[in-house]
């Protein structure tokens, strides 16, 4: 007996119906305001090599990917994220493309997560990247798209701001072993505040690790920015600070105040951001529907250095929030018509639904033997009207020439 076979694995599930109709919806929405930007569409492979995710960097645990080989041998993942393999693609075969370059995309990604996070290891994304400019106004085009993208989702939408490269200058003069300051990483995105602590106190006492005990929280609106000034005389720390002030301020101008917050405590399950990093949240769900950065480094990894900013929204959040949580009812479409024919009238039953479907109807044929099955079934689904095809445009003609 086949123990799996009417179930999914974890971290997967079916969309029905409703759901499908929504997801589209939301992914021609988003298509439109990326396109209306100048963005052209990329789709990347499903599967890559493991050694396209297998960088310097580090982003992506070789335990959190789904693998496979393929006829030869070679090692092979599920496309774990989508900025990656887009970053491998300008490196390649838009090498010599003019700069910058805007590019969208919707597609799936697979990462396995924890048991009992209650996280999909299957998500749909659609987003941007902005190639080839380290521009202020890359940023700020990039983080405007993302407005746009909440504010169609939701008036009550709320935008988080924070720099990547803040944590990097922290950590890198931090006396302890990378070790230790992998571990201080993985608890500040944990928000595993009391681990991180008692982490802190084992390391010698100095203004440093005084910042970063204080920097998760250090969020909120402006005054975020005076606080943190206070806590470090990094001159590094300072032009970090007031670049991200600078951003925080020509946002807050499209996007108002209201809606917009600062987290110097920010940080991101992938390890490639260098600069500005945004999170995007919708009200009525507890994580963020949309995130992204600058990350200048990335594509210098496959031997082609230029700079790059872009985001990433998690669709199925987006259909979650908008369905209220709630998975919706599986309705069935409702047809206009019901075209029911009699035997050798079939081909005329398929002209007349194209006819009818071509002014915007939606036309469905009726399997029942008898014309009498066909009004209950319409009945019973709430069809308008039932049209049957009992003579042939053969027998029509056939008649005609007896005529004559």
């Amino acid at each position: 007996m086949n123990k799996f076979d009417r179930i999914t694995p974890e971290g997967t599930r079916d969309a029905l119906f409703a759901e499908c109709t929504l997801r589209r919806q939301i992914e021609n929405r988003l298509h439109g305001l990326f396109t209306a930007r100048g963005y052209s569409e990329i789709i990347t492979p499903t599967l890559e090599f493991y050694d396209v995710f297998n960088r310097d960097a580090q982003p992506f645990q070789q335990e959190k990917m789904y693998k496979l080989t393929d006829a030869k041998g070679r090692l092979m993942v599920l496309r774990p994220d989508n900025t990656v393999p887009i970053a491998r693609v300008c490196a390649t075969r838009l090498r010599d493309a003019k700069l910058p370059l805007r590019l969208c995309y919707n597609q799936t990604i697979y990462m396995v997560s924890p048991s009992l996070k209650g996280r999909d290891d299957e998500i749909s994304q659609s987003g941007i990247e902005l190639i080839g400019s380290d521009s202020r106004m890359a940023d700020i085009e990039v983080i405007a798209a993302a407005v746009d993208v909440l504010r169609s989702c939701d008036p009550e939408y709320k935008l988080e701001l924070g720099n990547a490269a803040l944590f990097r200058t922290l950590i890198g003069q931090l006396s302890a072993s990378e070790t230790v300051k992998d571990e201080i990483r993985e608890l500040m995105e944990s928000k595993n505040y009391p681990a991180l602590n008692d982490l802190l106190d084992t390391l010698e006492q100095n203004e440093t690790v005084s910042v970063l005990r204080r920097l998760p929280r250090l969020f909120g609106g402006e005054e975020v920015f005076e606080k943190a000034a206070s806590l470090c005389s990094c001159e590094t720390v300072a032009a970090i600070l007031s670049d991200l002030h600078d951003l925080w301020k020509a946002v807050t101008q499209f996007a108002g105040k209201e809606h917009v917050t600062v987290d110097l405590g920010m940080m991101h399950r992938t390890d490639y951001y260098t600069g500005m990093i945004l999170r995007g949240y919708l009200s009525g769900y507890g994580e963020e529907v949309l995130s992204g950065g600058r990350y200048d480094s990335l594509i210098s990894e496959f031997d082609y250095n230029v700079p790059a900013t872009g985001f990433g929204v998690n669709i199925d959040a987006v259909v979650k929030v908008l369905s209220k949580g709630d998975t919706p009812a599986a309705e069935l479409p409702v047809s206009n018509v019901l075209i029911w024919a009699a035997k050798g009238c079939e081909a005329d039953a398929v002209s007349a639904a194209e006819s009818l479907r071509a002014k915007g109807l939606i036309v469905e044929h009726s399997l029942s033997e008898t014309q009498a099955e066909a009004h209950a079934y319409a009945a019973a689904h709430g069809i308008e009207s039932v049209l049957p095809i009992t003579v042939s445009k053969a027998q029509i003609q056939a008649e005609a020439g007896k005529d004559a």
